[in-house]
């Protein structure tokens, strides 16, 4: 059978990339096998109800579509250009992505579920990388569709570790993402062409996600390969998660953006309160770091970082929300708080 391999001409340009392919598998990661089999996904995978109430048209599609990969090779933007709205933050620090984000999208004949899932770890063995592993992994399992995307021009052993992990009888779609990065457009097919022959792939796809190039004729190739299957969502639903998982969100965002790689990525967010009056959003939010270093650090001078990590955070709920939002941030040292299994639980953590 012909693997659709869909190439466009011309490909937009950004920045040079080296094409770097490492064919060596390594060792596969820790906990790679952890709940493959006999474990609940949660209802959120088999909750199927007819949320048209019957009234879906003959022959309408929808499922559920993981996107899995490497940490830092764009999903979450991605996804967010499949919805057409940031329901998952995005940053080019690694590992931003810590939860299982859905993203929903319905057209006249089928729905989409995008499941955005964080990158699989293979370094830093501490609770919270586990438990990430283990959400990629249960999300595999139960999605009808995946989109294993990589960054154009390069694949290596981490790249390798996710694509073992990929179920056999599953679609997967190869997502070469970035495309527009690679100076020499000629070197893009030979690429492809070697990660292809690592798998049958259903098809393979290159896009530039930040450009939105070849989004479209991607939506078109995941409808082929979706069940018919009333919708399970809203006609206006984007996401299943709440404002207040939201909030949390878009503040562990800009702390990312803004300090980069000064903070390490221990950190996380906590809505404390998340009150609404009218149009109003009251949103009470704590900043939870390891050390007093980190605190600092988030603060600022005379806490010019905080107030524009405030700032950015409140006109992003605001757009998001449609309505104002008040909007207060805490900055709290809680050591150790990473690799606390129970902690993990109660910070909301899968």
């Amino acid at each position: 059978m012909r693997l659709p391999v869909f190439l466009p001409s011309p490909l937009p340009n950004r920045h040079e990339s080296s094409m770097n392919i490492e064919q060596t598998p390594g060792e596969q990661p820790e906990d790679s096998s952890t709940d493959q089999q006999g474990v609940d996904v949660n209802a959120f995978f088999n909750d199927r109800k007819d949320a048209s109430g019957g009234a879906s048209p003959e022959g309408f599609r929808c499922g559920y579509i993981a996107i899995v990969g490497r940490p830092n090779v764009g999903k979450s933007t991605l996804m967010n250009q499949l919805i057409g709205a940031k329901v998952s933050i995005t940053s080019r620090k690694a590992q931003t992505t810590r939860h299982r984000i859905t993203g929903i999208q319905t057209h006249d004949d089928a729905q989409f579920i995008y499941v955005d899932t964080p990158g699989f770890q293979t370094r830093h063995a501490n609770a919270l990388n586990k438990t990430l592993n283990k959400t990629v992994s249960n999300t595999l399992t139960a999605s009808d569709v995946v989109l294993f995307v990589i960054e154009a021009g390069t694949f290596g052993p981490a790249d390798q570790q996710v694509l073992d992990l990929l179920p056999k009888n599953v679609p997967v779609i190869l997502v070469i993402n970035k495309s527009d990065y690679m100076k020499d457009k000629a070197m893009l097919m030979p690429f492809a062409q070697k990660v292809a022959a690592l798998r049958d792939f259903t098809a393979i796809v290159p896009v530039s996600a930040k450009l939105r190039f070849q989004v479209d004729a991607l939506e078109r190739e995941i409808r082929n390969h979706l069940p018919e299957n009333p919708p399970v969502f809203g006609p206006d639903d984007i996401t299943d998660r709440s404002e207040k998982f939201l909030a949390a969100e878009i503040v562990r965002e800009k702390v990312f953006r803004l300090l980069g790689d000064e903070l390490p990525y221990t950190s996380t967010v906590l809505i404390e309160q998340f009150l609404q009056e009218g149009n109003l959003r009251r949103v009470f939010a704590a900043i939870l770091v390891e050390r007093d270093t980190h605190k600092s650090m988030i603060i600022g001078n005379k806490g010019a970082r905080l107030k524009e990590i405030s700032t950015q955070s409140r006109l992003d709920m605001e757009k998001l929300f449609g309505g104002p939002v008040y909007l207060e941030i805490w900055v709290k040292v809680k050591s150790g708080w990473a690799d606390n299994e129970a902690g993990l639980r109660a910070y909301g953590y899968e």
